[in-house]
């Protein structure tokens, strides 16, 4: 956890003073400027600092040209912490005639404290300082400070000559020890202000943070106790303790030194700072960024506060603002390790593991043997998909700590990802074994049971979970989902219905519940299922997406829209809620609606990138192009890092026809992710629009190089050489992609490459063979459907055709040609199978032109032809279907107008399966 920086290293601990601070002002003239301070030395005795102040203040606005009053003021001040306000009132004491040598050393030490350094040495000249040990341990101090230890050594030597027993003068001679990394020196300088000084609280404090730097927590307690016992009201004493109990985990003793300093020092943001440190370290993260935001409002570039508020934004989710903090802090402490792990964390949740891994890079040189640090970079490497260096850093995490069960979780899945199934298996396994209460790690473990299809070994992980936490919802809807993994719906529903039971206001065994009900049929069953968890919990969103995500299912648009709107309503504060009725508005063209919608939200989200996505997508839609550019500018400012915003610029240059525009973003794109597939395809788009083949071969390559594993830039080669015509080298690359995955789409790219490269037989060939093993793939069974017409085999693709529509059974172009070879054989189902066709898309020339001939060969010219006049027109290039016209008109009694049709048929000389027919038919008319 973060600290302040006496507990981060030995120097810090010498060097760092207080903070600044703020007082209360009260007002009372009907008392004496005398009175008044005599009542506040009472109460300051009493150890009631806050009445102290407000009588002094008071006393001040009696008199304000009452030196004594401003010094006695500004002294009380700079014991609290109050640096900012005393400096103000000791200069106005000063300016009021009181005497340099009762001043200054309040004074040159309240500026020390805020580390103006260069004041203090202006202030205390050395004539200024004279003999005084005082003074001139102040100006050592302020050497020190500024760098000059060498000036600094000769000032506090002279502080000695004038007081051997000046404990400031030693102390600052430890102080210098600490910086040129002499401990020992430094404790014997601390052993001799405590010997020579033993009335000065502050000897105590630095013996206090030096047995602290050792390690000696219980020394340490004990000098800052003697420090208390010679001023009770010390605030340091009081904060130093409280860091060391917090350390140990002793909450209530700390509990009891941090109201104890804001009893002394109400005002002191050092005390503020301790009190966040203290609230962070019990999980009470948002009362810990709370008052650290008092703290930095004042003082900006305190680095403990800004570190610690990172640490509790990450904390609480506040990513972005934990990113600004950490980023903020490391420029300044750029060696800080921890800082370094806080940021990648915050990285790698806002999907930035090559920033992560660079920000981790100089940490793993400084601390090699830091196992959460080697887990964070075998994570972020992981996310990259190296999983090469992933394994190594974990494996390193794994050998320094061995019992930690979530580095055995991480190591086990990156060495699934390498195909390392048997090594990967024992490490979620050890990992389960280390902690058997992790849900975490039985989940991996489950996981990839579950996908090698080990659906008992997965069950019984599960159950050796349900052992030893009996009593957890999560459990038992682990368990209800590898029963629907294996299809075993009652015993899926009974493990989510004694989750709910577990825990009603488990959301997530509602929603699988409501699975299992539409699967079987029953929407009502799980609408009603959300409307009960909503009487018991009224405002959760989650509850009203769902209902909408159901009416969505149910193709009722209105009332999905209605429970959208709801589940925003009742969150307005939330954005989530808001973007998913955003996303709805434009999947149902209700464009206008999602630009107010994303207007509203950016008033008070101006930053947040989703708010800013939708508002560019809505832009974009009601067209306002010039507006979505300024949006996704902004998008990119917020996400300097992230491709998908390059994207959505690079989309609406090209809509604004700045193609040059266009083409920058997405090299800036492919530079922050080179395998980012949509800006490779786009980069293609662009220059095969622009007749550059061999530019767009270029992006295909650069994406296979970037992820050699995927099969898409082989893909996209494919494509770009079939528009080419380049049948044999596509389907060169077409294989290559099918190596790497075995893919339905890719397999029907290489059957396509080789019919257009008039290979039909290899083609069908291919695609038999490819049946053989997958039976049931609906794509390839309709293209060997469509070569087995092509060769007249309507049997062979009357067989293919229908055990497609078996999982296709709306499938208009199943249907069609399934109709076409009925037609054929004469079998009587080709009209009814037509007539399905014809009701899914009426408007395709293809169906119109097979439903109508259908007719027409069955006699019912009348139905049939204006069927074929509409797919005609439609489809005028169509041979075939123009062929079919004529015949229909013939079969009409329209003799003159089959010849037309056929006359314009054959002029074009154009070749088509028909020709010998049309011409033949023609001679007889």
């Amino acid at each position: 956890m973060p600290r302040h920086p006496t507990k981060l290293k030995l120097t810090a601990a010498i060097l760092t003073g207080a903070l600044l601070t703020v007082g209360l002002a009260g007002c009372n003239r009907t008392q004496s400027t005398e009175t008044l301070l005599a009542e506040a030395s009472e109460y300051q005795q009493k150890g009631d600092i806050k009445a102290a102040l407000i009588q002094l203040k008071n006393a001040v606005a009696n008199s304000p040209e009452d030196g004594e009053a401003r010094l006695a003021l500004g002294s009380l001040q700079q014991s609290t912490g109050d640096n900012v306000s005393a400096e103000k009132e000791l200069g106005r004491a000063r300016s009021l005639g009181i005497a340099d040598e009762r001043v200054l050393p309040l004074l040159g030490r309240t500026l020390a404290q805020q580390g103006k350094f260069k004041e203090v040495l202006a202030l205390i000249t050395p004539e200024k300082a004279g003999k005084s040990a005082a003074l001139l341990s102040l100006r050592g101090d302020a050497l020190l400070g500024s760098g000059k230890p060498d000036e600094a050594k000769q000032a506090y030597e002279a502080a000695l000559a004038a007081n051997a027993n000046s404990g400031d003068a030693l102390m600052g001679l430890a102080r210098l020890s600490a910086v040129r990394g002499e401990r020992d020196a430094a404790l014997l300088y601390v052993d001799q202000a405590v010997a020579k000084d033993p009335k000065n609280p502050e000897v105590f404090i630095m013996q206090g943070a030096m047995l602290r730097s050792m390690n000696k927590q219980d020394e340490a307690l004990g000098a800052y106790d003697k420090a208390l016992a010679l001023k009770p009201d010390h605030r340091s004493a009081h904060i130093e303790k409280a860091y060391i109990e917090i350390a140990r985990g002793k909450f209530d003793a700390a509990k009891k030194e941090v109201e104890a300093a804001e009893k002394n020092s109400p005002g002191s943001l050092l005390v503020v700072y301790t009190r966040a440190l203290y609230e962070f370290s019990q999980g009470k993260h948002s009362a810990a960024r709370d008052a650290l935001a008092k703290v930095l409002k004042v003082a900006p570039d305190h680095y403990p506060s800004i570190l610690l508020a990172g640490a509790s934004e990450l904390q609480l989710g506040g990513i972005q603002q934990a990113e600004q903090h950490l980023r903020k802090y490391l420029e300044a402490n750029p060696n800080n390790v921890y800082a370094r792990k806080l940021l990648a964390q915050a990285q790698l949740k806002n999907s930035q593991p090559a920033d992560a891994a660079a920000t981790l890079a100089p940490a793993l040189k400084a601390a090699p043997q830091d196992a959460q640090l080697l887990a964070l970079a075998g994570e972020s490497y992981m996310q990259v998909r190296d999983f090469d260096k992933a394994s190594d850093y974990l494996q390193q995490a794994a050998t320094l700590a061995p019992q930690a069960a979530a580095v055995r979780t991480s190591l086990g899945l990156s060495r699934l990802a390498q195909g390392d199934q048997a090594r990967a298996l024992s490490d979620l396994e050890m990992a389960a074994t280390l902690d058997p209460k992790s849900f975490q790690a039985t989940m991996a473990l489950v996981q990839t049971e579950m996908g090698m299809k080990r659906y008992d070994k997965a069950l019984a992980a599960v159950n050796a979970l349900e052992k030893q936490q009996p009593d957890s919802a999560q459990v038992q809807q682990l368990k209800g989902a590898v029963y629907m993994v294996q299809g075993k719906t009652a015993e899926a529903r009974t493990a989510f219905e004694k989750a709910l039971s577990l825990q009603p206001s488990f959301l997530p065994a509602v929603t699988n519940l409501a699975r299992l009900d539409v699967q079987e049929k029953k929407p009502d069953a799980a609408k009603a299922r959300f409307t009960a968890f909503l009487d018991k919990n009224k405002d959760s969103a989650e509850a009203m997406t769902a209902l909408g995500e159901l009416a969505m299912l149910q193709k009722n648009t209105a009332e999905a829209t209605s429970w959208f709107e709801k589940a925003s309503n009742a969150n307005p504060n939330a954005t989530a809620p808001a973007l998913r009725l955003g996303a709805h508005y434009m999947a149902t063209e209700q464009a206008p609606k999602a630009l107010a919608l994303a207007r509203k939200l950016q008033t008070t989200h101006p930053t947040d990138a989703g708010v800013l996505e939708l508002l560019g997508q809505s832009q974009a839609a009601n067209k306002d192009l010039n507006g979505a550019l300024d949006t996704y500018s902004k998008l990119v400012n917020v996400l300097p890092k992230a491709p998908g915003a390059q994207l959505r610029l690079a989309q609406v240059q090209l809509a604004l026809k700045n193609e040059s525009a266009a083409a920058n973003h997405l090299k800036r794109a492919v530079d922050l992710q080179p395998d980012f597939v949509p800006a490779r395809l786009m980069q293609v788009e662009l220059a095969m629009r622009g007749q550059r083949p061999d530019e767009a071969l270029a992006a295909a390559r650069a994406l296979q190089k970037a992820a050699p594993k995927a099969p898409v830039g082989h893909v996209i080669e494919g494509d770009v050489l079939m528009s080419q015509q380049k049948f044999a080298q596509a389907q060169q690359s077409y294989e290559k992609g099918l190596a790497l995955a075995s893919s339905s789409e890719i397999m029907t790219k290489v059957m396509q490459s080789l019919q257009a490269g008039g290979k039909d037989k290899e083609a069908l060939a291919r695609g038999q063979a490819w049946l053989a093993t997958h039976p049931d793939d609906a794509r390839v069974l309709l293209l060997v459907a469509g070569l087995d017409l092509a060769a007249k085999d309507y049997k062979a693709a009357i067989a293919h055709l229908e055990r497609a529509q078996k999982h296709a059974p709306a499938n208009p172009l199943v249907l069609n040609n399934l109709a076409w070879a009925y037609q054929q054989v004469k079998d009587p189902r080709a009209l009814a199978t037509a007539e399905q066709a014809y009701k899914l898309a009426g408007d395709s020339p293809g169906v119109m032109d097979t439903l109508g001939w259908v007719l027409v060969q069955q006699g019912d010219t009348a139905r049939g032809l204006p069927l074929l006049q509409k797919a005609s027109g439609q489809a005028p290039n169509s041979l075939e279907i123009r062929f079919h016209l004529a015949q229909a008109l013939n079969k009409s009694g329209d003799k003159a107008g089959a010849r037309r049709e056929l006359d314009k048929l054959l002029a074009s000389n154009a070749k088509f399966d028909q020709a010998d027919e049309a011409r033949a038919l023609l001679k007889s008319l």
